[in-house]
């Protein structure tokens, strides 16, 4: 008996080694940093986790809390009130498809919201608007996330 419970434990231990690794989406990638909290919120309240957990592949210029912090005051209060709204800011942080640093190529391109923000990339420098990348390529299995300083507004 000792010997079958032995080989069960020894058999369990080897199929848990032998696993792959366990898949992370936007959401999960994003929530392993400190610094994506509001971001990560907004989305939710916005009703937005949902799609970025499912589906892709999507490149989000995730911003920074501190980069919350920098808009005017209670513009982020007013905004998590606001569902509608709320989903467009989150929505104009995200692009189709998956964009890695290196794959970036100034110009234009259509965020999910529907409005273009503009990329560009000088000697290993990348904006999108008027935000800087400080962390990039945070790679999920259902995209790619970029650290931004500064919330992109849309300007409807």
């Amino acid at each position: 008996m000792k010997r079958s419970i032995a080989a069960v434990a020894s058999a369990f231990a080897l199929s848990i080694a032998w696993s792959p690794a366990h898949a992370s989406d936007l959401v999960e990638t994003a929530s392993t940093g400190a610094t994506f909290k509001t971001f990560l919120a907004a989305a939710q309240t916005a009703g937005l986790s949902n799609t970025l957990k499912n589906s892709g592949p999507y490149t989000v210029f995730a911003p920074t809390d501190s980069a919350f912090n920098k808009l005017p005051p209670d513009t982020l209060q007013t905004l998590m009130k606001d569902k509608e709204k709320l989903a467009e800011l989150v929505n104009h942080h995200i692009v189709p498809g998956k964009i890695t640093v290196a794959d970036v190529k100034p110009g234009k391109v259509k965020t999910v919201q529907g409005e273009e923000v503009t990329l560009t990339s000088d000697n290993g420098k990348v904006t999108v608007d008027n935000a800087n990348v400080i962390q990039s390529d945070l790679m999920a299995d259902n995209g790619v996330i970029h650290e931004i300083d500064t919330v992109i507004l849309p300007k409807k």
